[in-house]
């Protein structure tokens, strides 16, 4: 293999690494987001349990919106367990499954943080290796 060809193959494989790294990052932004939406449930749920039963709240439906409800019975809440399928959980309950689900997201992120670590010691290995073939292309 010619230097040159040397040269361009390490440059395929940095543009693979920041494709790679790239995709990481939206998978990263989409898990964060959905810890963040079920940091928001949670809280929904804990300033619902405070709340009287057949009183006038402010119900958040998303993207700062809200709906006037009356609260029947706040003691629970309806729960997606999917493939669409909901249950009725006290809110106690659903509280600690959305405390497991945010603890798993938690540790799709830890996961997807270590393979960009990886990624990133890759591609600057990559990169010292170009430029210094570089270099000694510049050179000879």
């Amino acid at each position: 293999m010619t230097k040159e060809e040397e040269l361009s193959k390490y440059m395929a494989q940095i543009e693979y690494y920041k494709e790679q790294m790239n995709s990481l990052e939206t998978q990263l932004s989409y898990v964060q987001a959905a810890i963040n939406d079920y940091n928001r449930a949670k809280i929904t749920i804990e300033q619902l349990e405070k709340t009287e039963n057949n009183s006038d709240i402010l119900l958040p439906i998303g993207g700062g919106t809200y709906v006037d409800a009356k609260s029947n019975d706040t003691s629970k809440v309806l729960f997606d367990i999917g493939s669409g399928l909901v249950t009725e959980k006290k809110s106690g309950d659903a509280i600690k499954k959305i405390d497991e689900r945010i603890q798993e997201l938690q540790q799709n992120i830890d996961k997807i943080s270590a393979m960009m670590q990886q990624l990133q010691a890759e591609a600057t290995d990559i990169s010292v290796k170009a430029q210094k073939l570089y270099t000694e292309m510049q050179q000879g």
